[in-house]
């Protein structure tokens, strides 16, 4: 139905009739917010924005600035009036010829202008012109502050643009023509499915918005994802360790223990058969030993990073050499787990324990000297309101975990799904990728803190030391074969930041590989799709912007590269393994227990 349509439609008396019906249920659902609100429990209201000073000290500097140099204010100023009242003749024009030929266009991409009627109706060209405008304003008057720290900078710099992309007229119905137009098609049954939306959202999460991403219903763990056969073999209070079933009559003799990130669940590298690492690693011919990491609750307040590699690292590293009677294996650690794999060999070398023969790390900081991405929240006033958040239950809950990453790209992770859910009344996709991403788990109190103070903001692993076990855990003491791979637009592990890390680590044998694409994709990347291809450069004494710059591009997925490098650390072949032993006999089926219960419930 075209807009015209739409409104001729929207005029008739039946459709008004019942689109008053439809806005009496929108009243009664917009109740049920109230309740809703009403019990909702909180927050920490530091986990809402930067500590206030912030700001006060941006504004200071900037005022500062002007009195000593008034010209400048009264430039910008003239400059923002003469654009906005620009803006207001183009649409006064418009309105009187009824056309917009030649109105600026917003930034090429901008996917939230994609609705012809901002650029032809004049009402809305208006609001997005003044909006960008406004927005230019703002970002050229943050850009003039002064005398402030590099840090407060980026923070201040990241802070505004939250607010920019927040007060988006996209977010708004009035100003909204993709939810306006959807509304009159529907009788305003859209914003009645919207509100409803947001009632479930709520309601599913006491309260705290956290966008749904998925059509949850779509699937099933161990029925439609997290599917290749296998079998938990060992489970205590830390992880269930699974062992899957061979795909070959031979496999290797040393096998593989792959340590996922604690913060969502293994079954990323489980999704669906054409893109599981894990079916794809049997089918190379190794046994593939995956830890599951349990959903800590309350519990778990006193679990530090000890109990993480003694009771989850150490333990799975021992129970595959008792299963498969072999004196080492080879161990994976993605994302955090890298990291903590990392420290975990550090102390490993410490105690003179030889049991890991070689390491791969998947998209793993263990140098935070340049927090990136993350810097706006890995200031003390913020880790100051996670550890009193962590206070109250012992946890720090999932959700905040999830909306710090999801407004590194708010456009896309927060206003857009919120935008087609919320106002366009549609069901979120059935996309796997997603359910995932929305399958967070908490993190133990004491563990956070530990991460965030020691590794996050004091860089200890990397400078000076990392006290864990009485031990002072050091990078130069991770001296083993090694394989890192890195993603080259991932903003939660930057690969040059990545590459520094492995720089200090002590081994001779050290090899470094920047995928495509990111966090995940990059590392999700099968070579079946022929999608994304990879960086490889042998010299690592090169600072990042020279390795690159000397890097060979090559086609295609990494695996087969890692496959070629790993199996000449993998032993000989011997007859396939199926999963436990007489001292360890399988307890139930793969996923198991531990993955089956979202992070919400």
């Amino acid at each position: 139905m075209t807009t015209s349509d739409a409104l001729d439609h929207g005029t008739s008396p039946e459709h008004i009739e019942r689109l008053k019906e439809n806005m009496e249920r929108v009243d009664q659902l917009s109740q049920k917010l109230v309740e809703i609100m009403a019990a909702r429990k909180g927050h920490h209201p530091g986990l809402d924005g930067p500590n206030q000073e912030l700001f006060a000290r941006a504004a200071t500097s900037y005022w500062s600035e002007i009195l000593q140099n008034p010209a400048k204010l009264m430039e910008q100023q003239v400059e923002f009036w003469g654009k906005s009242v620009l803006n207001f003749a183009e649409a006064q024009q418009a309105m009187a010829a009824q056309q917009q030929e030649d109105a600026p266009q917003p930034a090429p991409g901008d996917r939230r202008f994609g609705n012809p009627m901002w650029d032809k109706n004049p009402y809305f060209n208006f609001i997005k012109q003044q909006y960008l405008t406004n927005a230019e304003t703002i970002r050229a008057a943050v850009e003039e502050v002064d005398d402030l720290e590099p840090i407060d900078r980026h923070r201040l710099s990241y802070f505004s643009d939250q607010i920019i992309n927040m007060m988006a007229p996209t977010n708004f119905l009035p100003t909204n023509p993709d939810a306006l137009e959807k509304a009159l098609e529907t009788e305003g049954q859209s914003l009645i499915d919207g509100l409803q939306n947001l009632v479930n959202d709520l309601e599913a999460n006491n309260g705290e918005l956290v966008v749904r991403l998925a059509d949850e219903s779509a699937f099933e763990i161990g029925r439609n994802i997290a599917t290749s056969p296998g079998e938990v073999v060992y489970r205590n209070r830390m992880m269930e360790l699974i062992q899957y079933h061979p795909t070959t009559e031979t496999v290797h003799d040393i096998p593989i223990v792959l340590f996922p990130p604690w913060i969502n669940k293994f079954y990323i590298l489980d999704l669906k058969a054409q893109n599981s690492l894990i079916k794809w690693v049997t089918e190379q011919g190794y046994t593939l030993f995956v830890v599951s990491w349990i959903n800590p609750n309350g519990d778990y307040a006193d679990v530090g990073m000890e109990e993480y590699i003694e009771e989850g690292f150490l333990t799975a590293i021992n129970k595959a050499k008792e299963i498969c009677k072999v004196k080492q294996v080879n161990a994976i650690g993605y994302c955090i787990a890298g990291t903590t794999l990392s420290l975990t060999l550090a102390l490993m070398k410490k105690r003179g324990d030889k049991s890991v023969k070689s390491a791969t790390l998947f998209t793993a900081l263990t140098d935070f000297s340049d927090q990136g991405d993350f810097t706006p929240f890995l200031q003390n006033d913020f880790v100051d309101a996670i550890v009193e958040e962590i206070g109250e239950d012992g946890v720090l809950p999932s959700y905040i975990m999830a909306r710090t990453f999801s407004y590194l790209r708010a456009n896309d992770l927060v206003y857009g799904p919120a935008i087609r859910s919320y106002m366009l009344g549609e069901t979120p996709p059935a996309f796997d990728l997603l359910y995932w991403n929305g399958d967070g788990a908490n993190l133990p109190g004491k563990m956070a803190v530990q991460y965030l103070r020691g590794l996050c903001q004091g860089n200890e692993f990397a400078d000076g030391g990392f006290e864990l076990f009485g031990e002072e855990l050091k990078l130069k003491d991770v001296d083993i074969p090694l394989m890192a791979i890195t993603c080259e637009t991932d903003h939660i592990a930057p690969w040059d930041n990545c590459y520094k890390g492995v720089q200090q680590m002590g081994g001779r044998s050290k090899n470094f590989i920047v995928s495509q694409s990111g966090h995940i994709a990059g590392i999700v990347n099968p070579p079946s799709r022929k999608k994304y291809g990879h960086y490889t450069n042998d010299d690592l004494k090169l600072d990042p912007e020279a390795w690159m710059e000397g890097a060979k591009f090559n086609e295609g997925s990494w695996w087969p590269r890692w496959e070629s490098w790993l199996k000449k650390r993998s032993g000989k072949q011997v007859e396939a393994r199926e999963p436990g032993d007489s001292d360890n006999p399988p307890l139930e089926q793969a996923p198991g227990s531990y993955v089956q219960a979202r992070a919400s419930s």
